[in-house]
């Protein structure tokens, strides 16, 4: 059932016929991870300088792998936790949302990355000590604009 309800989201999405064959596995996902994960923090970074998210939205489709977008979740969120003040928060906010509304970042792969920071938290935590204040500010921010669930927003560690 959750298998046909998400082909018939991804009919219903205004793409080409290229999404379709990104989202079941055919393009980029034979590129090492550590590329990957190079790749989607330039896109990041040059998407908090620019504030495009058209562009940003394009770099991650042509990176062709959408089993692989958690991990932009992940750097996301962990982006703004090692930043500082406001801008960085509501941009990656608007980013996330964007990619959520388009269908690029499933329900799943937004709970991935983001519970891949609630489980290293206590590292991050060493590096960042403010961490916690930080991400429970995104993730109630993230909350009210409709990014992540209510279950995932009560996962969020507390102090």
């Amino acid at each position: 059932r959750a298998a046909l309800d998400r082909a018939a989201v991804l009919l219903r999405i205004k793409r080409d016929v290229n999404r379709l064959d990104n989202v079941w596995g055919v393009g980029g996902g034979q590129r090492p991870v550590k590329h990957l994960v190079k790749e989607m923090n330039l896109l990041l970074r040059e998407y908090l300088l620019s504030g495009e998210v058209a562009e940003a939205e394009h770099c991650l489709r042509e990176l062709e792998v959408p089993h692989f977008h958690h991990e932009l979740v992940y750097e996301a969120v962990v982006m703004v936790l090692e930043g500082s003040g406001e801008e960085p928060v509501a941009k990656m906010v608007t980013l996330l949302k964007v990619l959520w509304e388009t269908g690029l970042v499933t329900l799943d792969q937004m709970n991935r990355g983001f519970q891949r920071v609630y489980e290293e938290l206590g590292d991050i935590s060493l590096d960042v000590p403010l961490a916690h204040g930080l991400l429970e500010r995104l993730v109630e921010l993230c909350f009210d604009r409709g990014v992540i669930t209510r279950a995932l927003r009560d996962a969020c560690p507390a102090r």
